[in-house]
C-alpha cells in the first residue's frame, strides 16, 4: 500500500515553554497529518538527550525524555500551578531550544511535581513501577546517582558503585529513595502522557515511526547495568568505539564513541539484551526504523583510545542471528532498516533476508561524492522508504544552495526544479512520485525553510538538535500537502 509521512521530532513542536511537548500543539499535528492525507509521523529517539543533547546519545534506551512531559497538563492535575511555570523563564526562541534553559529551569518545576505527587502516590503509579521494574529500577538509581555524582560519568564513580557492589547499591537505594522515587515519577508521567498521544494518532489513521539507534551511550545505564554485553576493559572502559571511517565527506571518518557490543556475548545469552530494548520501543511505536542497520553485517570499531576514525577496522556483526531470535521472540514487527552508508553484497542480502524496507534518500541521488541507486528510476524495490533527506542532511533549499554548481544542476534538470515553486517541493515531488511504497518529507522541507532549520550535522558536536517549527502549518499547506498525496496515489482509506 503506497502511503507517506512527515518527519518532525517532538522537540521541534512550537511550545511557549522552550521545546515541544506531547500536549496540546502534538494534538494539534495530528490533526496536520490526518488532514492533509498522511498516514505516518516519524520522530527521532524520545530518549532522555545526554552528551551534546543528541538523542542518539542517550542515558538509557528505555526510557522517555522528561523535557518532553507536557506542563500544562501537569497544571491540569494540579501538581503544578500557572504562575509558577510562567516565572520559571523557560521561552528563549520560538525557532529553538536551549537546552541549558531547560536543563537549569524546567528540573525544578518537575521537582515540585514530584512533591505534591508523592503527598499520595496512586495505585496507577505503583503498578507502573512494578511493571517496569526490570529497567526502571536501575534507571532511576542511575540518575539519582549522577546527580549526587555532580553529573560525573559512572566509570568515575567510587568503585562500589562502579561495578555494583551489592552493599552499595543497597546503601544508595536507602539514601537516595526519594530522588529514586522522582525519576519514576518523570518515567511515569511521560509513559501516561506518550500512550494518550499515541492513541489519538492511531484513532485518527495515523502511525507513529520511532527511531532506535545501533548503539547505546557510554554514560548510560545501559552499559552500567550490562558491562558483560559490551567490549570493556577491566574499569568498565571501551575498548572499542563505534564510527565511520573516512570517505568524501570526513577526511577523519566518524568518531562517535559509542561502546561496541560483545555480540558473542550477546548470542549466547539469547541476544535479550537486544530483544528487550526493542520490546520496549514497540510499546512506544507502530513502527521502527533501526538506525545503521548494516552495523549488524560488519561495523566499524575504532580503537578507544585514538582522536579520530582513521585507526578504525571493519569487524563482522550478528547478522540474521540477531533477527531471527528477534522474530522468534517478539513476532513479525513493522521494522525500517536505515541501510545508508557503505552498502556492500553482504549487507544487501542481509536486508533481504530480513524483509525490511531499507532506505532511498534523494538528496545523495545528485551528489556526485556519492556512490548510490537513490535516483528514482532506478528504484526496483517497492518495499522501501524514500526520502528527501534526512535529521543527519541538510534541508533540500539549503543543499541547493551548497551543493556543485553540476550536482545543482543535474537536479533541476532530472526533477523539474523550479525556484518559483521552490526547490523543496520540487524534491518532495519527486519522492512522492516514486514507486516507494512509503515517502517521507521533512517538515522543514514542506515549509520550504533553508539551513537555518537543519537539525544535525554529523561529527559537529554542539548546537545540533535545535530547530523548532514557530507555528503550525497552515490551512494552505495542508491542502497542497493533501493534493500532492492524492495525485500520487498515497491516501490511505
Amino acid at each position: 500500500m503506497r502511503k507517506s509521512g512527515v518527519l518532525l521530532h517532538i522537540s521541534s513542536l512550537p511550545s511557549p515553554y522552550g521545546i515541544g511537548t506531547v500536549g496540546k500543539e502534538a494534538y494539534k499535528f495530528v490533526d496536520f497529518l490526518k488532514n492533509s492525507g498522511q498516514s505516518l509521523w516519524q520522530i527521532l529517539p524520545i530518549c532522555p538527550t545526554g552528551y551534546g543533547d543528541s538523542p542518539y546519545q542517550s542515558f538509557s534506551s528505555f526510557a522517555g525524555n522528561p523535557y518532553f512531559i507536557d506542563l500544562d497538563m501537569l497544571v491540569k492535575e494540579g501538581l503544578l500551578q500557572k504562575d509558577e511555570i510562567e516565572a520559571a523563564d523557560l521561552f528563549d526562541d520560538a525557532t529553538s531550544v536551549n537546552y541549558e534553559k531547560l536543563y537549569e529551569n524546567r528540573f525544578p518545576l518537575l521537582r515540585k511535581a514530584y512533591d505534591r505527587f508523592a503527598k499520595k502516590l496512586t495505585n496507577t503509579f505503583m503498578a507502573f513501577c512494578r511493571e517496569e521494574a526490570a529497567w526502571l529500577d536501575d534507571y532511576a538509581l542511575f540518575m539519582a546517582l549522577k546527580n549526587e555524582n555532580g553529573g560525573k560519568p559512572f566509570e568515575k564513580w567510587d568503585n562500589g558503585l562502579k561495578f555494583r557492589h551489592k552493599a552499595a547499591i543497597e546503601r544508595a537505594e536507602r539514601r537516595l529513595g526519594r530522588e529514586i522515587g522522582f525519576y519514576k515519577f518523570l518515567q511515569f508521567k511521560f509513559t501516561e502522557q506518550w500512550e494518550k498521544l499515541k492513541a489519538y494518532a492511531n484513532k485518527n489513521g495515523v502511525k507513529i515511526i520511532g527511531d532506535l539507534p545501533i548503539y547505546v551511550a557510554r554514560d548510560s545505564a545501559d552499559v552500567w547495568t550490562n558491562p558483560k554485553a559490551f567490549l570493556l576493559d577491566k574499569n568498565l572502559s571501551p575498548k572499542l568505539v563505534a564510527g565511520c571511517p573516512p570517505d568524501a565527506f570526513s577526511a577523519d571518518g566518524q568518531l562517535w564513541g559509542n561502546p561496541i557490543y560483545n555480540w558473542q556475548y550477546q548470542k549466547a545469552h539469547g541476544y535479550d539484551f537486544w530483544c528487550k530494548r526493542i520490546a520496549r520501543q514497540m510499546k512506544f511505536y507502530d513502527v521502527l526504523r533501526i538506525d545503521h542497520f548494516r552495523g549488524f553485517e560488519s561495523f566499524y570499531a575504532i580503537p578507544a583510545k585514538d582522536d579520530n576514525a582513521r585507526g578504525g577496522e571493519w569487524k563482522k556483526g550478528p547478522g540474521m542471528s540477531l533477527f531471527n531470535v528477534v522474530k522468534k521472540k517478539l513476532g513479525e514487527l513493522d521494522i525500517i532498516a536505515e541501510d545508508l552508508g557503505f552498502i556492500t553484497p553482504e549487507v544487501a542480502k542481509l536486508l533481504k533476508d530480513s524483509g525490511y524496507p531499507g532506505m532511498k534518500v534523494l538528496q545523495f541521488a545528485f551528489d556526485s561524492r556519492e556512490e548510490s541507486n537513490y535516483l528514482p528510476h532506478t528504484y526496483k524495490n517497492r518495499n522501501s522508504v524514500v526520502y528527501v533527506g534526512t535529521h543527519d542532511n541538510d534541508t533540500a533549499e539549503g543543499w541547493m544552495l551548497t551543493a556543485t554548481k553540476s550536482d545543482v544542476a543535474y537536479a533541476k534538470r532530472y526533477l523539474g526544479l523550479s525556484k518559483k515553486e521552490g526547490y523543496a517541493w520540487g524534491f518532495i515531488r519527486g519522492a512522492a512520485a516514486s514507486v516507494s511504497d512509503i515517502a517521507i518529507y521533512t517538515m522543514q522541507d514542506l515549509l520550504s525553510l533553508g539551513s537555518e532549520a537543519r537539525m544535525n550535522t554529523p561529527s559537529v558536536a554542539y548546537g545540533n538538535w535545535r530547530w523548532r517549527m514557530d507555528k503550525m502549518p497552515t490551512k494552505a499547506l495542508e491542502k497542497k500537502l493533501y493534493q500532492l498525496t492524492a495525485d500520487f496515489f498515497r491516501l490511505v482509506k
